[in-house]
Formats: C-alpha cells, sequence, structure tokens
C-alpha cells in the first residue's frame, strides 16, 4: 500500500519524517517495503499490509493506525486546502459531508437487489458532469499510489478507494437502460465484456449489477465495457456496495481477474461505508469542479450487519503479555482504533467496528494492545508451568528415530510433492485405487501419491543429471489409496556406489544385499524382528526382490527397480535403482505390541565357533539361520553369515554355506563341552532338516 507523506498528513499531524514513521510503524506490526523521496519534499511510504487487514489498505485506515502509535487524534479533511473540519460525534473515520446526501429514494435512478445474501448493501447517486481531465495534485496522488489517472470521474472512484477503502465504480447513467440497476446473479453462460477488453462467460453463481437487459458490471470485480464512462457523457451513477467476499473470491478466481476493488472485497470491506464513501465523491466532484450530484443518495440496506461485541478481562491480557497494562492505556488504544469500550465487572464489553473482519476473539483483542503497547515493552520471560507436558506420540518419536538411523546410514531425507502424475502412480497401484484430485492444478498433480517413490525417483533423476553419481535419498510421509486411505509409509531410493571412492581401490556399486540390509535396518529402528521372502512386484526385477516380513504380516518390499519405471521417471540407461517401500504405520501396529526388553552388558565372555555346510543351492540362507537357532539354545546370540561358494569342488546343485555362531551365557563362562554339545545339536538339526554335510 503506497502512500504520499502528505496525503496521511491531512488525517493527522504525525511528526517526523517518513522514515520515523516507517520505523515506529514496524514496532507496531507493519513492514515497511520502502520509503521513496519525491523530491518536492515529500515522500511516498510503501506499507505491505497483510491479508487479514483491509482495514489498512487505504489512507485512512494507516492513518487512524499511526494515530493510535503516537496518541494523535485523525481528522477529516474538507474540501478546501488548509480547511480542516474536526470529526463529528458519532462518526467513525475520515469523511467529508460537503453536500447533503442523505440515504434515502431518489427519483433519479431504481436499485433492485435480488441476491441479497451475496450483496447486503447497495447505495447509488447520480451526477450531472463534464468529464476532462482531473487535477494535477490528485493524479500526482493517484500516481504515487500505483493507480493510473483516467479522467475526472473515474479519478474521482479511485480515490476513494484509496483514500477510504471503498471501491467504488461510475456507470454512464444514458447506457443504463430504465434508469434502474438490478443487482442479481449471472444467467447461465451470460457473456460479458469488461472495461479491460475481454469477453467474460459467467456462470450462475457469479453476482452481476445489470439494467432490465443486460449485465453491466462484474459485481466487486470489474465493470462492462457496455456502460463505460466515456468522453461525452453527462450524467453518471456512482455505485458504492458492500459485496459478499467469498463470492468476489470465486469470482475473482474462476475469471482470473484480480483487480484493486477485488482484493478489497473478498477480504472483507468495511459494511458501513458505502454511504459516507458515497458523500466523498460527491464532495470530490464539486470540489474540482467536475460536476455536481442531483440530491439524494439511493441506500438499500436489505441485510444488516451489526458489529461483534466482545469480552475483554484485565486477568487475560496480564496473562498472556506477562506485564500490567493499565486501565487508561487499554482504553486509549482500543478507543483510538475505534472500539468501543464499556465497562464490565472483569473488563470490558468491547464491540468491534465492521471494518475489523480480523477481530473475532478476545486474544485478536489482546494482540492490538500488545501491538500499541509495544512489544518491545514486554518483558522476555517463560511462563510457569502448572502442569505435566502432554505425551509425546509414540509415531513421533519412531519417526524421528527413523530419520536419525537412516540419515547415519547415508541416505539425505527428501520432501516431494503428494500429487503426482496418473501416469507416475500407476505402477504402485490399480487405476481403481488410485485417488483423483476434484480439481487439479495440471495433469502432473492429477493424483493423490501411493508411494513416496515417484517423488523420489525424480529426485534421483535431477540429481543424476548433474553429474551426481551416488544418490541415496528417503522420505517419511503420507501416502493415499482409495482402499487403504491415508498411510504413513516410508521408501528409499539407493543408486551407485554402495562404498566411497578410494585410491587404493576396494570401490563397489550398491547391489540387493545393501538395500537388504537398509530394509532390515528400518524394521530394528521401528523395534521388530523381520525376515524376507522372495516376491516380485510388478514394478521391481523378478529375482531381485523381496518381500519385508513380521511373521506372518507384510510390511513393505524391496528390491532392484524395473527399467520400463526408471526410464519414465528419466533415470539413465545403465543406472541401477534399488527400492526400499515400507507400511510405517503398519509396523508400528505391530512394534506397539511387541515385548521389547532392555538386557545389561554382557559380564561374561563369548565364543565364537564356525560351521560350514553343503546344501541345495535352492535353500535360501534365512531357512538354514532358522534352524541354527530354532536347534540351540539361549545360550547361541548370533548367527552370522559370511561366506557363500559355489564352483571347483562343489558338486552341481549343492552351494557351500559358511557361518560364524556366537554363544554366551548371562551368569557363567561357558565350557569347551558345552559349546561342543551346541554345534553337535546344529549340525545334527541341519542334517535332518536339510540333508546338509559338513564340510
Amino acid at each position: 500500500m503506497k502512500i504520499l507523506l502528505s496525503w496521511l498528513r491531512e488525517f493527522v499531524d504525525v511528526p517526523g519524517t517518513a522514515d520515523d514513521i516507517a520505523s515506529t510503524m514496524s514496532l507496531r506490526g507493519f513492514n515497511v517495503e520502502g520509503v521513496d523521496p519525491t523530491g518536492d519534499g515529500d515522500a511516498i511510504i510503501d506499507f505491505e499490509v497483510t491479508a487479514n487487514r483491509p482495514d489498512c489498505m487505504s489512507v485512512a485506515g494507516m492513518a487512524r493506525e499511526i494515530a493510535t502509535a503516537y496518541g494523535l487524534q485523525v481528522r477529516r479533511p474538507a474540501a478546501r486546502s488548509g480547511d480542516w473540519k474536526a470529526d463529528p460525534v458519532g462518526r467513525t473515520g475520515p469523511g467529508l459531508a460537503l453536500v447533503s446526501l442523505s440515504p434515502v429514494d431518489a427519483g433519479e435512478i431504481a436499485i433492485t437487489i435480488d441476491a441479497t445474501d451475496l450483496c447486503p448493501r447497495y447505495a447509488g447517486a447520480v451526477a450531472d458532469v463534464t468529464v476532462g481531465p482531473s487535477p494535477a495534485w490528485m493524479q500526482a496522488r493517484l500516481t504515487a499510489a500505483g493507480v493510473r489517472p483516467i479522467s475526472n470521474i473515474v479519478d474521482i472512484t479511485n480515490y476513494v478507494l484509496i483514500e477510504l477503502g471503498q471501491p467504488m465504480h461510475a456507470f454512464d447513467m444514458a447506457k443504463v437502460s430504465s434508469a434502474h440497476i438490478v443487482v442479481r446473479r449471472a444467467h447461465a453462460q451470460e457473456v460479458i465484456r469488461t472495461l479491460d477488453g475481454q469477453e467474460r462467460k459467467l456462470t450462475a453463481d457469479m453476482l452481476v449489477i445489470a439494467d432490465p437487459e443486460r449485465a453491466l458490471a462484474i459485481a466487486g470485480v470489474m465493470g462492462g465495457a457496455s456502460s463505460e464512462v466515456s468522453a461525452g457523457a453527462t450524467s453518471v451513477l456512482f455505485e458504492s456496495a458492500y459485496f459478499n467476499p467469498l463470492s468476489v473470491r470465486r469470482t475473482s478466481k474462476a475469471l482470473g481477474l484480480k483487480t484493486e476493488a477485488s482484493m478489497r472485497f473478498e477480504r472483507g470491506s468495511d459494511p458501513r461505508l458505502p454511504v459516507m464513501a458515497m458523500e466523498r465523491a460527491c464532495a470530490l466532484l464539486e470540489m474540482i469542479g467536475a460536476g455536481h450530484a442531483r440530491g439524494t443518495v439511493v441506500d438499500r440496506y436489505p441485510t444488516r450487519i451489526e458489529p461483534v461485541g466482545l469480552r475483554l478481562r484485565r486477568q487475560r491480557i496480564a496473562a498472556v503479555l506477562g506485564t500490567t497494562v493499565t486501565d487508561d492505556e487499554i482504553t486509549r488504544i482500543l478507543g483510538s482504533l475505534a472500539f468501543a469500550l464499556r465497562d464490565a465487572d472483569d473488563g470490558w464489553d468491547v464491540t468491534v467496528p465492521t471494518r475489523r473482519v480480523d477481530v473475532v476473539r478476545e486474544i485478536d483483542l489482546i494482540e492490538e494492545v500488545a501491538r500499541h503497547f509495544g512489544l518491545d515493552r514486554i518483558p522476555v520471560s517463560f511462563p510457569a508451568v502448572t502442569q505435566a507436558p502432554a505425551r509425546v506420540d509414540p509415531r513421533v518419536t519412531r519417526a524421528r528415530q527413523l530419520r536419525n538411523v537412516l540419515n547415519g546410514s547415508g541416505f539425505s531425507e527428501a520432501i516431494t510433492f503428494g500429487f503426482i502424475s496418473a501416469q507416475a502412480a500407476a505402477p504402485f497401484a490399480a487405476d481403481a485405487d488410485v485417488a483423483p484430485i476434484a480439481n487439479p492444478l495440471s495433469e502432473t498433480f492429477a493424483v493423490l501419491r501411493p508411494s513416496s517413490l515417484p517423488g523420489l525417483l525424480d529426485a534421483v533423476a535431477h540429481n543424476r543429471r548433474r553429474e551426481q553419481r551416488d544418490v541415496r535419498l528417503f522420505e517419511v510421509g503420507a501416502c493415499f489409496t482409495r482402499a487403504a486411505g491415508e498411510r504413513r509409509r516410508v521408501a528409499c531410493a539407493w543408486t551407485g556406489g554402495a562404498t566411497p571412492e578410494h585410491w587404493g581401490g576396494g570401490h563397489r556399486v550398491v547391489d540387493f544385499f545393501d538395500i537388504k540390509a537398509v530394509a532390515e535396518r528400518i524394521g530394528q529402528a521401528i523395534g521388530l524382528d523381520t525376515a524376507v521372502e522372495a516376491h516380485a512386484e510388478t514394478w521391481l526385477v523378478a529375482g531381485r526382490s523381496a518381500r519385508l516380513m513380521h511373521g506372518d504380516a507384510v510390511l513393505g518390499c524391496f528390491g532392484l527397480l524395473a527399467r520400463d519405471v526408471a526410464e519414465r521417471h528419466g533415470i539413465p540407461s545403465g543406472d541401477e535403482v534399488y527400492v526400499v517401500d515400507i507400511d510405517l504405520d503398519a509396523a508400528e501396529q505391530h512394534a506397539a505390541r511387541a515385548d521389547r526388553r532392555v538386557t545389561p552388558l554382557p559380564r561374561y565372555p563369548s565364543v565364537v565357533r564356525d560351521i560350514s555346510v553343503l546344501v541345495s543351492d535352492t535353500l535360501s540362507s534365512a531357512a538354514i539361520r532358522s534352524t541354527i537357532r530354532s536347534s540351540a539354545s539361549a545360550a547361541l546370540v548370533e548367527v552370522r553369515e559370511f561366506d557363500r561358494y559355489q564352483g571347483k569342488g562343489i558338486v552341481d546343485g549343492k552351494v557351500s554355506l559358511s557361518f560364524h555362531l556366537t554363544f554366551r551365557s548371562a551368569d557363567r563362562t561357558l565350557t569347551d563341552a558345552e559349546v561342543q554339545h551346541e554345534m553337535d545339536d546344529v549340525l545334527a538339526a541341519l542334517i535332518e532338516r536339510h540333508n546338509a554335510l559338513q564340510r
């Protein structure tokens, strides 16, 4: 919001320079984007006004805030320079009643509101005019505010918009059929040519300003070319209204048309301002010699909007701010901002001005007090702890621990879009199970992701295109299907080297067993004992993929990504990408039921024995490990495979597997005889169940 300093000073005698004002208002919650001197002793102050403060999108609104910050009175300018009038009792905000305009019916124009839910108030006034250029001072103020001067009539409406924050529009009366304005919903497929020369196709939920024959303007957004005020106009109709913010926002978005008027209406204008703004426009009309009003304002207000009432408590102010603000200071601040206060037992009953759409709760009033009391005056302190903190959801703790584990394994966390294309989702879910988006931004964001892998694969391709050879990424996030709804999943993607390059050699690329270790490590981080079994998803390579299991429950899968899926994401043809996709919600449900115990560090030494056996090459090593564990006593604490050999000296169809077996007792040192007895039991079980032959 760009405002000339001289324009502000017509409302409040603010001391100091523009830089001083900028510094003061920055402590009141306003960001000042810049101060630009104009060269004539004036300056343009560019205030950044947030979307929840439409009341400050005007000179009068900012003047009110500045006056409160400096402890000054706001005044309203009269028609002649240097002639000031005090703000009358009962009026809020700046205005000007130079001509006598009463909000009653007039014979000049008829106004009918058919859609009172979208337009609670509509006011109009007819004026005889002579169209021409506006005065230089008005053009200079509009230009400084970023508005292009057009003609004296249009400039007056824009001047009132910037000064008071009330959008207005002017119609050429000669182009209004039957001198009758109808505020209605648009007809289906109705078309209007707007002032920018574009034909806009309207829908039945859009509000228009019309005469009995056709639409003249899109309410709250832009006027129509058919009723534009041209150079030969001799009489005009000034419009000043309040439109439903949601209606204007929907219309502006649907048409892709954003204007100064729509920005204010869609945020929420002041329903009590239309007649005051009409008075100001008619006063400016006479002031600059562009014409005069014919007498009265037609004000239709069928659906009155009453101000909100709130209770403000002294104790609540002290509890939130952590300091004491005196009653006099509170009443000064809120009174200066035009809040009406009435004493109550524990504080005040406060009537909120209708322009303050952002104030709906007691805490909003406390924020107003804090801003103008001075945030820099509020001491820094921690609130007293009166109760124990809420218990952290175990899922949050597990997800945090899982991230730490994966980071420690060399993976970097990625955050990708939850919306993906239907083509990217196809390999990971059936078409009937994919959840589409009702109004996608584009085909690239047409469905909700059933897995995090599509986004991770795009990130892998992005890194590979930038000559990053070794890429390890993971993501923990929500995924969606029609059958299961929203589920949290963890996904990993790994391509390139399994070990860092070293000058001494030894570098190798990632393989199936590396990604298997990652999947198992995820299970350990969640707190589950897991196993794997052969399985092939359509998007994984058969024979180089597997399921991660906990008992009979399937937690997810891992393995080598299919080549066609990798190519679809732009991954180079020579790259092998290994992936993991695990249902984190399912894993955590099992973890919550698991009996996890903490054991002390061992006090007695362990004994390690090795065993090598010949078994069928169709037998998995997991089956061998399971047999070893089930045949030994609790003294067997670890089984680890360290060698697998096929080739010379091994008969066809057989494979040699070698294992480290670690034995340890919690209450004594094991003897060789005890360990040998355990080894004999293990070997006997392997021979019985798998026809194993000891090497």
